[in-house]
């Protein structure tokens, strides 16, 4: 079958006839589902159908020929030009009628990244790429596979405040699990390029202990930048995985991560000649890696916790005395980080300018504010939110049959009250 002139006008009446209700919505699916070989062979001519249609009204077909007409190899001067079209309809295109499609919506949206990153212009990418998954969920709940690519975008473009704004949502349906690793790992490197160490910890954490059967790249790079940032943010870091890490993970990321198991011996020692030392001498690695950067911040990092160590065994002390304790080159040097933490609010400390004395003092915080009491009420409602999903996510598991089917079979390979399974060496 070929498009003529009828078949086309057809089409477009069709179209246009069957974008109202639900049911006639879901009509039109049908149809158009049968017309996909079709799309694919006459790809080249659909084009001038979609000035005929309007991607607000009629979005599923619109989505359609949109789809067929973006399948073909296109140049870099023509993908300009598909990204406006492609931005366009996201913008405009109505949220449940793409959701009736949500394999071609994907495809489109993936094209258009893939587009934007040929034209090496992420920015471009950023805002309808947000629009497109905030449409394609159901929920704020659901991880959609269109978040990695979302996140992968604002990275690129350094647009890290935008990014943020999907990782305060609690995810809790997760569809493919290669979406979950990627949306936890770009993520984790958002928070690191926006100082939010303690969410890219949360977000790092989830990629090395999520369950997998094969150790993949991912999780390897996730390990590498979970010990760094652990270091710059905590101070430390802990070689054991937790009971629940899959024993794939627990058997192989330390292998693939030996230099930066040594860093943390290194940083442990708390003598900064060492870790320098140690940086310079496997500096490459880190390079081809991505992670110097991170790595730097490891090594400032440990003047920091020197001097907060310092806090624990005086009371006064002069910046000249502390410059040599933890091996700055001068007492302005060492006035600078002092200031610093204080701003950060790392320590708690007063510069007498007249002497160069530093008094460090207690935690001012009295725990009795108003803002105090309203973040601790925030804390104790999130906390009981996320007791109820539990509760829900447990009872809908304990009914859903492939679980059951499972659980039974696994119930009956270890039922011991069983004789006819016990070894005949055993039987009485």
């Amino acid at each position: 079958m070929n498009l003529n002139m009828n078949s086309v006008e057809t089409l477009v009446a069709q179209i246009q006839g069957l974008s109202g209700s639900t049911s006639d919505v879901n009509h039109l699916h049908t149809l158009l589902k049968q017309l996909e070989e079709l799309f694919k062979s006459e790809s080249s001519r659909l084009a001038p159908l979609l000035t005929e249609l309007d991607p607000s009204i009629h979005s599923l077909g619109y989505l359609y020929i949109l789809e067929a007409c973006t399948s073909a190899p296109i140049s870099k001067e023509q993908a300009s030009e598909l990204v406006l079209s492609v931005g366009r309809f996201i913008n405009l295109c109505s949220a449940e009628q793409i959701r009736v499609a949500p394999d071609k919506f994907i495809s489109v949206c993936k094209r258009f990244k893939d587009q934007v990153m040929l034209l090496e212009d992420p920015m471009r990418g950023v805002a309808p790429m947000l629009t497109a998954l905030q449409k394609l969920q159901y929920s704020s709940e659901q991880l959609t596979t269109l978040h990695p690519d979302f996140l992968l975008l604002c990275l690129l473009a350094k647009c890290y405040k935008t990014g943020l704004s999907i990782l305060e949502d609690d995810i809790f349906e997760v569809d493919q699990p290669r979406d979950f690793f990627l949306y936890c790992y770009y993520g984790g490197m958002i928070c690191i390029g926006q100082k939010k160490f303690s969410k890219a910890l949360e977000l790092l954490h989830s990629v090395v202990t999520a369950p997998m059967s094969v150790l993949n790249a991912i999780a390897i790079e996730a390990y590498k930048k979970y010990i760094l940032v652990s270091l710059i943010h905590l101070g430390q870091f802990s070689s054991s995985f937790p009971k629940y890490t899959s024993s794939v993970a627990q058997r192989n990321l330390k292998n693939f991560s030996q230099p930066y198991l040594e860093l943390v011996n290194s940083y442990c020692t708390g003598k900064i000649s060492e870790l320098e030392a140690f940086v310079q001498a496997n500096n490459e690695k880190f390079e081809s890696d991505k992670n110097l950067g991170l790595v730097k911040q490891v090594v400032s990092s440990m003047y920091k916790r020197n001097i907060q160590r310092l806090t624990q065994t005086y009371l006064t002390l002069s910046l000249e005395d502390i410059a040599n304790t933890v091996q700055l080159n001068s007492a302005k040097e060492a006035e600078m980080h002092v200031l610093q933490m204080i701003q950060d609010g790392e320590i708690y400390a007063t510069i007498n300018q007249k002497d160069g004395m530093v008094r460090f003092l207690e935690d001012p915080e009295q725990y009795k504010t108003c803002e105090m009491i309203e973040l601790i009420d925030s804390s104790i409602q999130r906390i009981m939110m996320l007791s109820r999903k539990l509760t829900d996510m447990d009872e809908q598991l304990s009914c859903d049959p492939l679980y059951l089917g499972k659980a039974g079979r696994d119930r009956q390979r270890f039922d011991f009250d069983d004789f006819d399974t016990v070894p005949s060496k055993f039987t009485v």
